[in-house]
């Protein structure tokens, strides 16, 4: 008999999260929801967006009580370099989801052109992904399938590209961080349509300061991957004297999400995001919760508090 978990598991295969059946054609990287103060984990050009050293450790936990669901680490780091118009980034993340587990490392440059108002960054990325699926760890209804057996490797290196647009209360961006669309199986007796597509971001938002204690912050992100839907995601941040911020957003079909991050010290914060899911697997989950620790070391004599 098929019970519960069994059939969410399916569900989450259905929804493509790393497509590796093989009537599949798209592969999603992972979602975040802290991301507007994470930009590097959507494009590369936002590299030493502010004149300090970032270093971001993040935790994602998806859709608690779905077996199988996506858990991710990520850790992030990006600098400015003094005295030139240089950015240099780095992401290190695991995401594991089901049966699959893929590492991944890129690399960022973005080199900045000073305008008359702000600044325009232009960036490139580079790395790679390494996934290993144990196919054994399946309840299999055949156990001579080809394509559901053993445990495979897939090393997939990629490329991305993308600007990015600031000065003190306003930024916009777009980028496109995985150009290559790779093959999902790289086994030569596996035959299968499935491969990964490109994702388009574009990002905006503005800071207003109605007076010294307060300031708020609406944003926005757009998503499009390639054989996918539009995806639209609608913020709004409140901060408190600097201090504490709070927010809400909503992801258009998936989720309404819930943010909360305190400024520790200068340099050390922390942030939290309740994800309800609001797509049709809200039946089977908790939610999604995510934590993020941040950590700021000020490059030169200036201090500088990032609102994105």
């Amino acid at each position: 008999m098929i019970n519960i978990k069994l059939i969410t598991t399916v569900i989450i295969l259905f929804l493509g999260i790393l497509g590796f059946t093989s009537n599949s054609h798209a592969q999603q990287r992972p979602v975040f929801s802290q991301y507007m103060f994470n930009g590097l984990v959507l494009n590369p050009a936002y590299a030493g967006n502010q004149k300090q050293w970032v270093l971001s450790m993040v935790h994602r936990d998806q859709w608690v009580n779905v077996e199988g669901a996506p858990k991710t680490q990520s850790l992030v780091t990006h600098t400015a370099l003094e005295n030139r118009p240089v950015g240099l980034g780095m992401i290190i993340s695991r995401d594991q989801i089901g049966i699959h587990d893929d590492y991944s490392i890129y690399g960022s440059y973005a080199y900045k052109l000073k305008l008359l108002v702000g600044t325009l960054s232009l960036g490139l990325q580079a790395g790679f992904n390494y996934t290993q699926s144990n196919f054994e760890k399946l309840r299999r209804f055949s156990l001579n399938d080809p394509t559901l057996s053993g445990t495979q490797t897939r090393f997939s290196p990629n490329f991305g590209t993308g600007a990015f647009y600031s000065n003190s209360t306003t930024y916009a961006g777009i980028s496109i961080p995985f150009l290559l669309n790779n093959r999902v199986y790289n086994q030569a007796d596996i035959i299968s349509e499935a491969t990964e597509r490109r994702y388009y971001f574009i990002t905006g938002g503005h800071v207003f300061s109605p007076n010294e204690f307060l300031k708020l912050k609406p944003s926005t992100l757009i998503r499009y991957q390639e054989g996918q839907p539009l995806g639209m995601d609608l913020n709004m941040n409140v901060f408190l004297q600097d201090v504490v911020n709070v927010g809400a957003s909503y992801r258009s079909g998936d989720s309404m999400i819930l943010l909360f991050e305190v400024l520790l010290n200068r340099s050390l914060s922390f942030g939290y995001t309740y994800d309800h899911t609001i797509s049709r697997i809200r039946s089977y989950t908790d939610g999604t919760h995510e934590f993020m620790l941040s950590y700021r070391l000020r490059i030169g004599n200036s201090y500088c508090h990032s609102y994105f």
